[in-house]
């Protein structure tokens, strides 16, 4: 889960990486992993910075074992431990919130959580009592931000979820699509809305079709952009898996395609 204002070229990215004298060994040195700050930007409408490295959970917190529940726990501490604040969920992703939830309990060092999950159901009362369930579940009183899962329901959703930021129960309101899905919809609905804060979709080097329409509303009307599958699950490193590197990666002195 990344986290952009706006799309970055890979030319201008490398320019910024060398100007700033970074480069992506150094990220494997334990000293400097463990004293360098991690790399924030800003929500467009309130300024507030936000790590750039977010923490999904479909699938990889659907569990049900107490051994699995527990093998997470460092994940997490990891997380938090290394300046992370964002964890993004949903109802649709099983028992993740739970997980979450009763991980939470247990993890040292949490204050900067950044709790963000979605609602996914139709009709409003139904969307109240899920988006209630969801708080008791992770164990808050108010989200940092609340999503309107693929569109579902969305302007009966969006009615409730202005409401509750005015109430104080949630910060930001998203609206969310995956997998390629319902882009001119979305588009359709970023330019004719004002309220929403954030918005999520697939971006990845394997899917690009973002690159067309919705980074460029997102940018130009200030939502944030939540990324979800930046590797396509995992994929775009089976891709490369005893391949050579690029010869523009000797730029950055990168030697391998991992960051461990």
């Amino acid at each position: 889960m990344t986290i952009l204002n706006k799309p970055v070229k890979r030319r201008q990215f490398l320019k910024s990486m060398m100007a700033a004298g970074v480069s992506l060994p150094l990220l494997n040195s334990p000293i400097l992993a463990k004293d360098k700050p991690a790399i924030k930007k800003s929500i467009p409408k309130s300024g507030e910075l936000i790590p750039v490295i977010g923490m999904g959970s479909s699938r990889t917190f659907d569990v049900y074992d107490d051994e699995d529940l527990q093998k997470l726990l460092p994940v997490l501490q990891a997380f938090f431990d290394k300046g992370g604040a964002l964890i993004d969920s949903s109802p649709m992703y099983g028992s993740s919130e739970k997980v979450i939830g009763d991980l939470l309990k247990q993890v040292k060092n949490k204050g900067a959580l950044f709790s963000a999950t979605k609602v996914w159901i139709d009709g409003k009362r139904e969307g109240v009592s899920q988006m209630q369930n969801s708080m008791k579940l992770w164990g808050v009183n108010k989200f940092d931000l609340m999503q309107i899962h693929n569109l579902r329901d969305w302007e009966v959703h969006l009615d409730t979820l202005r409401q509750w930021k005015a109430d104080g129960k949630i910060r930001y309101i998203g609206i969310t699509t995956s997998h390629g899905r319902f882009h001119e919809d979305l588009e359709n609905i970023l330019e004719t809305e004002d309220a929403f804060d954030f918005v999520q979709f697939s971006y990845n080097l394997a899917n690009r079709d973002v690159e067309a329409r919705l980074l460029p509303i997102a940018g130009e009307k200030g939502i944030a952009t939540l990324i979800n599958r930046p590797f396509q699950r995992g994929s775009m490193f089976s891709k490369v898996k005893g391949k050579p590197l690029p010869n523009w990666a000797q730029l950055l002195s990168v030697i391998t395609w991992w960051i461990t």
